[in-house]
C-alpha cells in the first residue's frame, strides 16, 4: 500500500488544512478497501470531522474540522457559500474567451450513476474561470468556484468544450505525453516507450479564503504538485 504522510499547511485548535495528494480518497467509500485521509488523521487526532472533499485524484487544499463547533461552523460556512474556492486545473485547448463566468446547471445523469451534466433540471451551478497559461495543446485556468456541486469544474469544462487533462470521465481520459509538446521529440534508447509525465486528474485546490470561528481573516494557498509544475515547464519551453 502507498505511504501517504499529510502535509499540514496550517492547524489550530478548531480545524486542520491539509494539502491532499492525488490518489488518496478525502473520507472513506462505502467499500473501505482504501485508506483514506480522515482514516490518516483520526490515527492521530482524537476526533475528526468531515467539513468537506476533493475527488480521489484532485489534489490540495482540504479543512478538517476537530471539534463540532467548529464541524457545524465550518459546514455552514460551505453551505451559505461564504469560503472562496480557488482551484487550478490544466485543459485541452485554448478557450477563446480568456476569462469568464460559466452559469450552467449541474444535475446527475438519468442513467449512469456517479456522471453529471448540465441540464435545466440540475442544481444551479456557477464558475468563474481565468486563462493564467496557454500553448497549443494545453491551457492552465485559474477558477474560482461559487456552488460546490459534484466534479463541478470537470463537467463545466467538459460543456465549454475544453475538459480537463486526464479526465477518465469527462475526458478523453489520456496521459500527457512530452512529445504531444514538444517539436522535436525523441525517445531515449534506454525506453522501450514513453513515460507520461500526467497520468491522473489535472485538478488542484489551491486556495481558500475565510473567516475563521473567531472572526479572523484566514487565507490559505498550497502550491501545485511536482507533476503539474513539471508538464507546465515543457509548455512554457514549446
Amino acid at each position: 500500500m502507498k505511504k501517504y504522510k499529510p502535509e499540514v499547511i496550517f492547524e489550530n485548535d478548531s480545524f486542520i488544512a491539509i494539502n491532499k495528494p492525488a490518489g488518496l480518497l478525502s473520507i472513506p467509500d462505502r467499500e473501505q478497501t482504501q485508506i483514506s485521509l480522515k482514516d490518516i488523521l483520526l490515527k492521530k487526532y482524537d476526533a475528526i470531522f468531515t467539513v468537506h472533499r476533493l475527488d480521489k485524484d484532485t489534489s490540495g487544499i482540504i479543512l478538517f474540522a476537530k471539534n463540532e463547533a467548529a464541524h457545524k461552523y465550518f459546514s455552514q460556512l460551505f453551505e451559505e457559500r461564504k469560503i472562496e474556492k480557488y482551484y487550478q486545473g490544466l485543459v485541452h485547448g485554448i478557450p477563446t474567451q480568456k476569462k469568464g463566468t460559466i452559469d450552467a446547471p449541474i444535475a446527475e445523469h438519468g442513467v449512469q450513476k456517479g456522471f453529471y451534466i448540465v441540464h435545466q433540471r440540475g442544481k444551479d451551478s456557477v464558475t468563474d474561470y481565468e486563462v493564467i497559461q496557454e500553448n497549443k495543446s494545453f491551457s492552465l485556468l485559474q477558477f474560482q468556484l461559487h456552488t460546490g456541486r459534484t466534479h463541478q469544474i470537470r463537467v463545466h469544462c467538459k460543456n465549454i468544450g475544453h475538459p480537463l487533462a486526464c479526465d477518465e470521465l469527462y475526458g478523453n481520459g489520456k496521459p500527457v505525453l512530452l512529445s504531444t509538446i514538444k517539436k522535436k521529440y525523441k525517445l531515449s534508447q534506454h525506453d522501450e516507450q514513453e513515460r507520461p509525465m500526467l497520468n491522473r486528474l489535472a485538478l488542484h485546490s489551491y486556495r481558500l479564503k475565510f473567516a475563521d470561528i473567531d472572526g479572523k481573516i484566514i487565507d490559505l494557498e498550497a502550491q501545485l504538485p511536482k507533476d503539474i509544475r513539471a508538464l507546465l515547464q515543457q509548455i512554457k519551453k514549446n
